[in-house]
């Protein structure tokens, strides 16, 4: 479990109003001190939940341009990979901008109800266009707009009030309509030259003094996309931060590793543990900033899945909302941020305050966080056969329950290393049940992190996992509209004597279905075996896309620990990619 020295409750006992109870949370202007930092990283270590939104001018245009529609991620819609709108042109956008059913409180409610503890919202992103009230540029939605208000003062006021922590999310590099700026014009309305110093120091750095010292206290500035800005920038950002809001976060995303905290890829979810203080971010459907057409909505499971994924592997999860042209947040994506939220109430420990996973990685069935030396278990794939297997203890267990229906003890039984638990045949929970491990002794469960193959599900193993010869594996992220990342870890560069194995584990002897996903050209054979010397091998096709593809029935005599090594004997193996290998037992 992460943790800091000084840490500070969540829950708060009632004394008074509730601005009373954020100044406590927070930190009021008065009481701030040397370690106030330290204070809201233990709070952000401890929230491990927040809402990110993505509002600006780009939301009245909704990814659409005179009459088409650009599919991708809808801020960057101006940008000349998608619209390529001029600046002139885009400024003028701003006449039809009045988000006039904004409620800086129905939004607070929202991410309350979700169960986050705070939010981060964009005060300017790429466009340049500032969504609150800057001296500093008059490019914003007080003087440039119809809608003619500072929405940032209001939620801000809003957050405080029902309890919620408050930040800004500001683009400090890119600025596509400032001269100067990364991306932007390079010279000014007369024609004189501009460089980034003279973005910088005009509107950059006077606009992260105004967001820092004029919305009150706040928990965090979200910085983004550094660029190749110089290292001496992001130091004059970091310090004003630190200077203005001795107690608030900077992001990682300032660049050079400034940041109190690191940020993971666009829609990012890691496969293994990661330490420290870090946060991964996803979108509650496919684009950050509203697009008209994006109706690819997350539902309640989704959105617990990623939230309890990242949180087993340490993090703190924010997810993204993207009010409409008319400031509010889309049905759909409240419908499903409160009914996780509802989930979460049910079982907050397996959320606030939790720690990472002992296994490492997720379990075929779901995953595992822990609190005060219990281990919660959120089973999102329930089994079918009234049994949950739980791989690798090397200690023992006191007590199971069920927490889903009401507590209820359930039998369980040691078989080798794999701990069995009777479970009802039906889910209790119908997003995700929860079972309650406790230890014994309360001393820390251990366990053996190796990949086991669950004898209902089978497992999917990633090739981040495995052990490459004579070859390499690698991250790999693409875009499959643009701004819509996808990230997986590849074997490429295959070579004749190519070897990609697994370490696993097998509870029953038997017949076990083998899938690979790869990518490439043409067809290709593929050879699977495992250290007993069984073996099976045949010809597959394959695309540019990653796909499963069943290569056979492998045998293992025996249970216990094996290793499973994959080859490819014939086929392109410039083009070969190969991402994962599916283990299914074979049901007689």
């Amino acid at each position: 479990m992460k943790r800091f020295a000084i840490m500070i409750c969540l829950l708060i006992a009632c004394r008074g109003a509730k601005a009373q109870e954020m100044d406590k949370m927070w930190g009021s202007s008065q009481a701030k001190s040397k370690d106030g930092a330290t204070r809201r990283a233990a709070f952000f270590d401890e929230a491990n939940y927040a809402m990110f939104i993505h509002w600006g001018l780009f939301s009245q245009l909704a990814n659409e341009w005179q009459g088409k529609t650009y599919y991708g991620i809808g801020e960057w819609l101006m940008n000349e990979n998608m619209a390529g709108i001029p600046v002139e042109e885009y400024k003028k956008a701003v006449r039809g901008f009045n988000p006039k059913d904004f409620d800086a409180y129905a939004i607070a409610r929202l991410a309350k109800d979700a169960g986050m503890k705070y939010i981060v919202i964009t005060s300017k992103h790429h466009d340049g266009f500032a969504m609150y009230d800057s001296k500093a540029c008059d490019f914003n939605v007080v003087q440039q707009t119809p809608f003619g208000r500072d929405p940032m003062k209001e939620l801000s006021k809003a957050c405080r009030e029902l309890g919620l922590g408050f930040g800004f999310y500001y683009s400090h590099n890119q600025d596509w309509t400032y001269p100067g700026g990364n991306g932007g014009p390079a010279k000014d309305a007369a024609g004189n030259p501009k460089t980034f110093d003279d973005y910088f120091k005009e509107k950059c750095l006077p606009q992260v003094e105004e967001i820092t010292r004029n919305y009150g206290d706040i928990a965090l500035v979200w910085f983004d996309t550094p660029g190749g800005m110089p290292e001496k920038y992001a130091k004059q950002l970091v310090e004003t931060v630190h200077r203005n809001q001795p107690g608030a976060l900077v992001s990682g995303r300032v660049g050079y590793n400034l940041g109190d905290y690191q940020t993971l890829g666009d829609m990012e979810t890691p496969l293994e543990n990661i330490s420290g203080l870090w946060e991964g971010i996803d979108v509650t459907n496919d684009s950050w900033g509203y697009a008209w057409y994006d109706e690819n909505w997350k539902a309640p499971a989704q959105v617990l899945s990623g939230l309890i994924a990242t949180v087993a592997r340490g993090g703190t999860f924010m997810l993204n909302v993207g009010p409409d042209r008319s400031g509010v947040v889309p049905a759909p994506a409240q419908q499903s941020l409160r009914s996780a939220g509802k989930w979460i109430a049910k079982y907050p420990k397996v959320i606030y305050g939790a720690g990472a996973s002992p296994w490492n990685h997720a379990l075929p069935w779901g995953d595992v966080t822990t609190h005060g030396g219990d281990l919660y278990l959120s089973v999102l794939h329930w089994p079918a056969r009234g049994k949950l297997y739980v791989p690798g203890l090397l200690s023992g267990v006191s007590g199971v329950s069920l927490l889903s229906g009401g507590q209820k003890k359930l039998k369980f039984r040691k078989e080798g290393s794999w701990l069995v638990i009777d479970v009802p045949f039906l889910s209790p929970d119908p997003l995700a049940s929860v079972i309650k491990l406790t230890p014994e002794n309360k001393i820390p469960l251990k366990v053996d992190p190796v990949q086991a193959v669950d004898p209902e599900w089978g497992i999917a193993l990633s090739t981040k996992f495995a052990t490459v010869q004579n070859g390499s594996v690698g991250k790999h992220q693409w875009m499959e509209k643009f701004g819509e990342w996808k990230t997986a870890y590849v074997v490429n560069n295959w070579k004749d004597n190519t070897a990609v194995t697994w370490d696993i584990v097998i509870k029953d002897p038997g017949y076990y279905a083998i899938d690979l996903k790869y990518a490439g050209a043409g067809r290709m054979v593929w050879r699977v075996a495992n250290s007993e010397g069984i073996a099976i091998q045949n010809q597959q096709g394959a695309d540019h896309i990653y796909a499963s593809h069943p290569i056979g029935w492998l045998k293992f005599n025996e249970a216990g620990r094996h290793r499973v090594t994959v080859q490819l004997v014939e086929g392109d193996r410039g083009k070969a990619s190969l991402t994962g290998m599916q283990i299914k037992p074979v049901v007689f």
